[in-house]
């Protein structure tokens, strides 16, 4: 049987990893400047991580949700202590799409209506309706499109104002990103996630914060919406929740109710992926690494504004993108293939940056040494083909 080939793949295998390090079959060792998606928030194979796993393994991996689970409420605890969100409710599912799937069925079963608001260069994942609210054409099937979901541009507060005044009554949630992550790492601006809880309070509407990507610390706060100042109704988590194992969830405000059979979810909440959440939020405990990634990313992007020809650095904590002109276009190809530097990419031509929040000194030295000897060379060549 062939594998279904909905992926560009690069030819590299990856057998073991540690840290910010991962090494392929030829023994060759890579540093990961992007946490396979921001999935790697801790490090690879953090021996706390592995030992959690490890010890509920041998215990039991797998029950229904028909049960009780009590790593369920200790996760429920723990996340509310870290995140400052104590008295929100929490849901668990398996993914970011799962988890916006919900926080906008959510919003639907709590306002009784339907419109949605999202955003121009927003990803919310590839399921029905986040795929929907997902400013992508080429991954929304026909059966996907719907008149439900109201696209606008980003951090455009007029546009913002004017969609409530003829729509209001219909709306029955807004979803952004806080800080837009497969859009090429664009910030969501303090005053437009202020104007979205304003209007929203006003329209009776739900304030759905997707931290998928942006939160879990990796912003230097536990949700990049925090900066704003304002609480979200509906905070959506995943990627670093569980550093690599499949789980995420919403965090639910207390006035939003449930009831039975409103949402559910045959995986959601397992033993063995709360196990890895507790890890996750144990491990950011002890090392700091919400400080550690405010400290990192801003030496990060001081660096990055001082090379030559990397333009439009942007982003808060460890989740940073920059612009390269068309001669760099193949930047990140080179510090994958000729340097052994895993970052990410945006089109047309922006690098992201989504490493480990533990992110070593000597590991962000390296990285960028090796960028500044990546674009000498783009520059070199540039200056040999003048005539």
């Amino acid at each position: 049987m062939k594998l279904f080939d909905v992926y560009p793949i690069n030819d590299i295998t990856i057998v073991r990893a540690k840290g910010s390090h991962v090494w392929d079959e030829q023994g060759n060792q890579y540093l990961d400047m992007y946490g396979g998606h921001a999935v790697i928030s801790i490090g690879h194979t953090h021996p706390h991580y592995v030992q959690r796993i490890t010890d509920q393994l041998n215990k039991v991996g797998f029950y229904s949700n028909s049960i009780r689970i009590p790593l369920q409420q200790e996760l429920a605890d723990k996340l509310g202590k870290v995140s400052g969100k104590s008295d929100f409710q929490l849901f668990l599912c398996n993914s970011g799409a799962e988890a916006n799937e919900n926080a906008m069925k959510l919003a639907s079963f709590h306002t009784g209506r339907k419109k949605i608001v999202a955003f121009r260069k927003g990803f919310h994942g590839r399921t029905s309706l986040a795929v929907a609210a997902t400013d992508n054409r080429n991954i929304v099937a026909p059966v996907n499109e719907t008149d439900n979901i109201i696209f606008l541009p980003f951090n455009h507060q007029q546009a913002l104002e004017d969609c409530f005044r003829v729509h209001g009554p219909e709306i029955a949630g807004v979803i952004i990103e806080g800080i837009q992550g497969v859009g090429g790492i664009h910030v969501a601006e303090d005053g437009f996630l202020q104007q979205i809880r304003t209007l929203c309070d006003l329209h009776g509407a739900v304030y759905i914060a997707d931290s998928v990507q942006c939160g879990y610390g990796r912003s230097g706060r536990f949700f990049s919406h925090d900066f704003a100042g304002v609480d979200a109704d509906i905070y959506s988590i995943a990627k670093g929740m569980g550093n690599g194992f499949p789980v995420g969830g919403i965090l639910i405000a207390p006035h939003i109710l449930p009831k039975h059979s409103m949402l559910g979810t045959t995986f959601g909440g397992n033993h063995l992926a709360c196990a890895a959440a507790l890890a996750v939020l144990e491990v950011m405990e002890s090392e700091n690494l919400m400080e550690h990634a405010t400290k990192m990313g801003n030496r990060l992007m001081g660096a990055l504004t001082s090379i030559p020809g990397l333009e439009n650095v942007r982003g808060r904590g460890l989740m940073i993108g920059f612009d390269v002109p068309d001669r760099m276009k193949d930047l990140r190809k080179q510090l994958l293939l000729r340097r052994r530097i895993f970052t990410g990419e945006a089109k047309p031509n922006v690098t992201r940056l989504l490493p480990s929040l533990a992110l070593s000194e000597q590991d962000a030295s390296h990285f960028l040494e090796t960028l500044r000897s990546e674009v000498n060379t783009f520059d070199n060549i540039a200056t040999t083909l003048k005539p």
